[in-house]
């Protein structure tokens, strides 16, 4: 009950997390592109960008996996950093912002901007155990549940009816929730490092060594004047039928990435280090021959965040979320209720001094991750003014039921 604030954020964020490029298509039009046949030169998608931000450079690009948005380019310029548009058809760059509604609940479903991001993430991870034992236990106290899954009881009152459907919602849930539970649970593994996980699962970089020229020669060079095109090129016969991912610009190499016909991985399952200077391969991983522990890791974040599918299975994960994120607040409500009849209304009893702990845990969250919006990523007024009305929404809310609707249940009573 202690940890149900918390259990709700990042269930509910994870939720929000499946539809976030969605959410910027929508609520930033300079992210938005019309499909078209022919894809752009991506030298003139560069050269576009450079004619609009003269002092700028980038390091990092992402590719559009969805054919109605826009790439994005990691821009910096003046110590500050934000994500550009780029539209993969025309090549046009239809503009800029801070922060992207992808990367916000990306990061709070990350560590929930707690103040040591370390920290952060692990919290988030040990729900997964919590999320494998909540289904766990309920399937053992729960008799003969397989029969009663079209089973829902009305016209026996509001708690009986609730407590129903709080049951059916999570039968048909047990799938999704396996399915989540073992995926966090798997990134736990992952992030403590359990059995060498970490370091099968994942490749290491090339150590790169050049001569005097080529260092000289690394120096001219930078994203502005390398030559995509023919990088990718390269990354295409490299690996057949690669459809680019990311591309990442470092002082020794030319990083890319990108899905190929094996089905259900993560584009950082085809990885190509390029020399900038004559993009020769200098380290290639195919994901036709990773490994089982390294295959785990390439899936477990399409089907953690149900991208594998695109549109159609993130729209089914987002139902699902919705379905686990309702379970928790159904429950907790149940809970309370049962609580409060039972000690006849006393609602201090009910909520306990442990309301406190809680609301301060969510307002510590919010004013670091305020800090980290406003100082970090140097959001703009918008943003600032969607993230606010957001957070109010979600705490009038959670005042409206289960402080002032519960109360009147407790008056009631």
């Amino acid at each position: 009950m202690q940890l149900s604030i918390l259990f709700f954020i990042v269930c509910f964020s994870g939720t929000l997390a499946t539809l976030s490029h969605e959410m910027d298509w929508l609520f930033i039009p300079e992210s938005r592109a019309v499909p078209q046949k022919e894809m752009a030169s991506k030298n003139q998608i560069v050269s576009n960008f450079s004619k609009k931000y003269p002092n700028a450079t980038f390091s990092y690009w992402e590719h559009s996996r969805e054919p109605y948005l826009c790439d994005i380019i990691s821009k910096r310029e003046n110590n500050q950093t934000s994500y550009v548009f780029a539209n993969p058809y025309t090549g046009k760059i239809q503009g800029e912002s801070q922060l992207t509604f992808q990367r916000f609940f990306r990061d709070l479903h990350y560590y929930l901007f707690f103040p040591f991001q370390q920290i952060g993430n692990y919290v988030v991870l040990i729900f997964g155990f919590l999320l494998l034992i909540s289904l766990l236990t309920a399937l053992t106290f729960y008799k003969k549940w397989w029969k009663k899954l079209f089973q829902l009881k009305i016209g026996k009152g509001n708690l009986v009816f609730f407590r129903s459907l709080h049951r059916l919602v999570g039968l048909w849930s047990i799938p999704f929730i396996l399915l989540i539970s073992l995926t966090g649970t798997w990134y736990f593994l992952e992030r403590a490092n359990v059995a060498d996980i970490k370091q099968n699962g994942n490749t290491e970089r090339p150590e790169v060594y050049y001569t005097l020229a080529e260092k000289d020669s690394l120096k001219e060079i930078n994203a502005i004047n390398l030559d995509f095109d023919r990088a990718l090129n390269v990354a295409k016969e490299t690996i057949p039928e690669l459809k680019p991912g990311t591309m990442s610009v470092t002082e020794n190499y030319l990083y890319i990435t990108g899905k190929s016909d094996v089905p259900l991985v993560r584009e950082r399952a085809n990885r190509i280090y390029l020399n900038p200077i004559n993009y020769k391969p200098i380290k290639v991983q195919n994901a036709e021959d990773i490994g089982t522990v390294m295959y785990i890791n390439d899936i477990a974040d399409p089907l953690h965040f149900g991208y594998w599918g695109g549109l159609t299975t993130k729209i089914i994960w987002f139902f699902f979320g919705l379905a686990i994120s309702s379970l928790i607040l159904t429950g907790i409500w149940i809970t309370l209720k049962r609580k409060a009849i039972k000690r006849k209304g006393n609602k201090q009893k009910v909520m306990g001094k442990w309301r406190y702990v809680n609301w301060g845990l969510c307002a510590a969250i919010t004013l670091y991750m305020y800090y980290i919006i406003i100082s970090g990523y140097q959001a703009s007024n918008r943003a600032i003014a969607v993230i606010s009305i957001g957070w109010i929404i979600f705490i009038a809310l959670g005042y409206y039921i289960f402080v002032y609707r519960l109360s009147k249940v407790i008056e009631k009573n």
